[in-house]
């Protein structure tokens, strides 16, 4: 039995990941074609950093990632510590509200933002889709894996210190600052890294609540590949699995961390 469950997970993994392993391989191949080896080569990876509208995707990427994680990480911080406080069926409504981001459809939450957005363009006749309205439909569905992150933190807290800290004569956003927030921070930063992780990741919300002329390297390849597969499209998916492969490691591991510090 122990035999079959390991040529199962094997064939699951084979599956899976087969497809990305010749994506990555045929990255370096010196010929554009998708099925025959002719050589190996850097020329697409040096083709991918000159080219500018990469170079631009990339920055979109990158600055919408870390502002969104940054603000998310400092809103959803502040409602776990207002959700931990909570008891009853309150916490419990308010739990299921902020499930629904992670649960839904992630086209149904990018139809739902870009609505939204163009129905407040109503009051604000000059906005329009862009850079601004893609960091905020980044920031909106971080905001809950924020939360979750933070929030088993706060559950296994000692509350007394926070009470402690208020006896001894210290400000609640004293006590917030010098007791709360460092027990917390491994939670914060946890979350941080899966939060820039998804906004790096994201395609289907930014597709909706982009406008023309910004793009991030997700709708950069899709519209790429609907022009025909370049191999610089190899390249590119490549280095981007690769650091979400790093940032999901990192989060890994400091997860498995807390929880062996946990049971120690």
């Amino acid at each position: 039995m122990r035999y079959l469950k390991r040529c199962y997970l094997g064939l699951l993994l084979i599956f899976m990941y087969a497809p990305i392993a010749i994506l990555i391989v045929f990255s370096f191949n010196a010929s554009r074609s998708r099925a025959n080896w002719t050589g190996f080569t850097f020329d697409w990876y040096i083709a991918l950093f000159n080219d500018p509208e990469i170079a631009r995707a990339l920055y979109n990427s990158l600055t919408i990632a870390l502002f969104s994680s940054i603000i998310a990480a400092a809103i959803g911080t502040v409602a776990a510590v207002g959700i931990d406080a909570m008891k009853g069926w309150r916490k419990n409504l308010v739990m299921g509200v902020v499930n629904i981001p992670v649960m839904n459809p992630e086209i149904v939450t990018g139809v739902s933002l870009m609505i939204l957005f163009l129905a407040a363009f109503r009051f604000f006749p000059r906005m329009s889709l862009g850079y601004g309205t893609l960091l905020l439909s980044h920031i909106a569905f971080n905001i809950s894996y924020i939360i979750l992150s933070v929030l088993p933190r706060l559950r296994r807290m000692d509350k007394n210190l926070y009470e402690a800290a208020l006896d001894l004569g210290a400000s609640p956003v004293e006590g917030f600052l010098k007791v709360i927030l460092p027990e917390i921070m491994p939670g914060i930063i946890t979350g941080m890294l899966l939060a820039f992780t998804l906004s790096l990741d994201d395609f289907v919300i930014s597709f909706f609540t982009t406008g023309s002329g910004v793009n991030n390297l997700s709708i950069l390849i899709f519209s790429m590949a609907r022009r025909g597969i370049n191999p610089t499209i190899n390249a590119l998916s490549t280095i981007m699995f690769i650091v979400v492969l790093l940032l999901l490691y990192i989060v890994n591991r400091r997860t498995g961390g807390g929880q062996q510090e946990t049971r120690d």
